[in-house]
């Protein structure tokens, strides 16, 4: 069988995650701006960086497969908010239902990973998105405010690392 760990990392928390998982499995790691073919894979391993509710470049490169009938695919978010939560979770797994095709959400197998954020890297585009939303959650009553809310206003402006490798034991049982 023929495996692959593909990722789409801005910020780098995801690649992070990618190469200790390549290096715990020996599978290969690659980002999914250099992927060209991966219909020639048994296994399709995709960490994706959250932003903005999309996974970054899980669309672009899941729409490459042409026939996932054979193939085992597992999805893998990083994200800033606690993977725990229930509420988190459905709205992770419903914007990637709306970013891939029903075959291919029905067929993965799917895991959510924190990762974290440090302002001082983020491009002026994502500042200002974080200070836009910070500003419309920050005011929330508490009882209305979601974990996601809660950890932007938790992390906003600050440098903050969730990353936990022991995550990835759940992903490789499943490899």
């Amino acid at each position: 069988m023929s495996n692959i760990i593909i990722y789409g990392s801005h910020y780098g928390t995801t690649k992070q995650y990618a190469k200790e998982l390549s290096r715990k499995t020996n599978i290969e790691a690659i980002s999914f701006k250099n992927v060209q073919e991966i219909n020639n894979y048994d296994n399709i391993i995709y960490l994706g960086g959250l932003y903005a509710g999309g996974v970054l470049g899980m669309s672009k490169t899941l729409k490459k497969l042409n026939n996932i009938s054979s193939k085992k695919i597992i999805i893998a978010t990083v994200g800033l908010s606690d993977p725990r939560d229930e509420i988190n979770k459905n709205n992770i797994r419903n914007n990637i239902k709306n970013q891939i095709s029903k075959e291919i959400f029905e067929k993965a197998k799917i895991f959510h990973l924190r990762g974290g954020i440090d302002y001082s890297k983020l491009s002026f585009v994502h500042k200002t998105m974080m200070k836009l939303l910070y500003n419309a959650v920050k005011n929330l009553p508490e009882e209305k405010q979601t974990t996601e809310d809660r950890a932007v206003i938790e992390t906003y402006n600050k440098k903050v690392n969730f990353i936990d490798f022991s995550s990835l034991d759940k992903i490789i049982s499943e490899i």
